[in-house]
C-alpha cells in the first residue's frame, strides 16, 4: 500500500469536512436572504422613515409651560449681523440669540435666572466674566443678558439684539 504524502492527506481531509458541512443558509436574494437596492431605499423606505419620525414629532408632549418649544428644521446657513459697538456700549441679546466677539473685549451681562451660554467652552458664563473671543455665545431668554464692552469692538449677532450705552 502507498503511503499519501502529508499534503495530500490534508487536502484529502478538507474536501471530505467541507462536503460534510451544510452550505450557507439561504440563497442570496430568496425570502430568507433578501436584497435590497439602493431605489427600494430612497423610494420606499425613507419615505415610511420620515413619516414615522414625523409621526412621532407631532405626537411629543412637551408638558406644561413649554409652549415655546420648538423644533428646529434644517433649513439652511445661520445669518449672523456684523455689528460695530464702542466701548461702554451693551449689547443685549434676544431669546436665542448667538453672539461671536471678533475683536475688542468686555463682560458678560448675567441675570438672577443665570449666565450666557458658551456653547464652545460647554461653559456658563456669569455676571462680570470675561467675554472670550471667537466662541459662540447664546442668550437662553429676553431678560437682559448680553456684553458689556470695554473697548470698541466687532460682534457677529444672529437673531434679536439692543445696544445701549
Amino acid at each position: 500500500m502507498k503511503k499519501m504524502s502529508f499534503k495530500k492527506t490534508l487536502v484529502a481531509s478538507f474536501c471530505a469536512l467541507a462536503m460534510c458541512l451544510p452550505a450557507g443558509s439561504a440563497d442570496p436574494g430568496s425570502v430568507d436572504d433578501p436584497l435590497i437596492t439602493k431605489s427600494y431605499v430612497d423610494s420606499i423606505l425613507m419615505p415610511q422613515v420620515k413619516s414615522y419620525v414625523d409621526t412621532q414629532i407631532a405626537n411629543v408632549d412637551f408638558g406644561s409651560g413649554s409652549q415655546d418649544v420648538q423644533i428646529p428644521v434644517a433649513s439652511g446657513s445661520t445669518v449672523y449681523n456684523i455689528v460695530n459697538v464702542s466701548k461702554d456700549q451693551t449689547i443685549i441679546g434676544g431669546k436665542s440669540c448667538q453672539m461671536i466677539l471678533r475683536m475688542g473685549s468686555g463682560k458678560i451681562v448675567a441675570t438672577s435666572k443665570g449666565g450666557v451660554c458658551d456653547v464652545t467652552a460647554g461653559a456658563d458664563l456669569q455676571n462680570g466674566t470675561a467675554a472670550p473671543s471667537n466662541h459662540l455665545l447664546i442668550i437662553p431668554l429676553d431678560d437682559g443678558r448680553g456684553i458689556k464692552m470695554s473697548t470698541d469692538g466687532i460682534i457677529m449677532i444672529s437673531g434679536s439684539y439692543s445696544v445701549s450705552q
